[in-house]
């Protein structure tokens, strides 16, 4: 654990006040940031000769409006990163919070972290969080004409819209959900003289 020690203090350090907090915790350590210093953040982690984090292995959107089926008390979108250390083999984690619920934007990282590219745009596509500067996003899984962000919370389960191919015109069409609500009883199965 000396090793986590270690990185915890070298990170505190050399990020000062361009990090919001350090977080040490179950074993991970979690820097926070606020939008303004995140590109400062990320470049700093992977440029400072004691740190060394080279490679961005994972970005994702997080939407906490329901976090811990709680009531959340802060911003409601984050992007969080994980970085690794090949050098030093080391891993930790950045997290910027999106300062508007409404119209959530974040920098781009891909100009630090190329590889951040399509993480982005599935961060995009399922959050709805817009990346400035991003060379090319563009919705990654779902339609071009899909109506959403399926990973909010507040998304409905069964979406808005559905597809399916249509005989008569011969091609793919896009019309409303038509899946109605249901009760489903479980049937339950048991021999004649169960229990006697």
């Amino acid at each position: 654990m000396a090793t986590l020690n270690h990185l915890y203090g070298q990170a505190v350090g050399v990020l000062g006040d361009k990090a919001l907090k350090v977080i040490q915790e179950l074993g991970e350590i979690t820097v926070e940031c606020l939008p303004e210093h995140y590109l400062d953040v990320m470049a700093t982690l992977r440029d400072h000769e004691a740190l060394r984090f080279e490679l961005l292995v994972d970005l994702c959107g997080v939407d906490y409006s329901t976090y811990r089926n709680d009531t959340w008390q802060g911003k409601r979108f984050a992007v969080v990163s994980q970085l690794l250390s090949v050098q030093n083999n080391q891993r930790i984690r950045v997290r910027v919070w999106v300062q508007d619920d409404d119209f959530p934007v974040a920098e781009s990282v891909v100009g630090i972290y190329n590889s951040a590219d399509w993480y982005e745009r599935e961060a995009f596509d399922m959050y709805g969080i817009l990346f400035n500067n991003h060379p090319d996003l563009r919705r990654i899984l779902t339609d071009y004409g899909f109506v959403g962000h399926p990973f909010r919370k507040d998304f409905p389960v069964s979406g808005h819209v559905e597809m399916r191919y249509d005989e008569a015109q011969k091609r793919v069409i896009y019309q409303p959900v038509t899946i109605e609500p249901r009760e489903i009883t479980p049937r339950i199965v048991r021999e004649e003289h169960y229990g006697e």
